[in-house]
């Protein structure tokens, strides 16, 4: 089967249930991907955010609720949730929240949105199956939409989650 590589940018979601959808991010340093999928309905989402609460720019949360972690993931579990998805199937997957030398020092984003969704997954009653965070490296995600393999590639390796 030919599959489309379906992008997903920063501060951004998307969803899928065509089993020729890989859906991918790229260039994922102090910022976490989320995937989440339910394999007994071949389907799945994922959110590339950059920042942990909405609470810290309410107006930009309204016009780019992707850009957080709560705001970003109460909308793609919603979305998903309406296409058929069972929270307590769901299996998610996590990269990114390196620690990378930009922004201001000592406010270590990728610690804090690694935490944040931790935290968003246990309100829900979710909790992560697999991750590839920390470090200091940027990494590209995939999910694969036919199986909910994720692969995580950074520094010219591939691992699968």
């Amino acid at each position: 089967m030919l599959k489309t590589r379906t992008i997903i940018q920063v501060s951004d979601a998307k969803v899928s249930n065509d089993p020729a959808d890989v859906l991918t991010t790229h260039s994922l340093g102090s910022c976490i991907a989320v995937c989440l999928y339910d394999a007994s309905i071949h389907t799945g989402g994922m959110l590339h955010y950059q920042l942990p609460d909405s609470k810290l720019d309410p107006e930009r949360a309204k016009e780019k609720p992707f850009m957080f972690a709560d705001a970003g993931m109460k909308l793609l579990i919603e979305k998903l949730v309406s296409m058929g998805v069972s929270k307590k199937r769901m299996k998610v997957k996590i990269a990114g929240g390196a620690a990378m030398d930009i922004g201001p020092k000592g406010f270590d984003i990728g610690k804090r949105n690694y935490l944040a969704i931790r935290k968003i997954l246990w309100k829900h009653g979710m909790f992560i199956d697999a991750e590839d965070v920390g470090g200091s490296s940027p990494r590209n995600m995939y999910m694969n939409i036919a199986s909910g393999a994720v692969t995580v590639r950074s520094n010219g390796l591939e691992k699968s989650l």
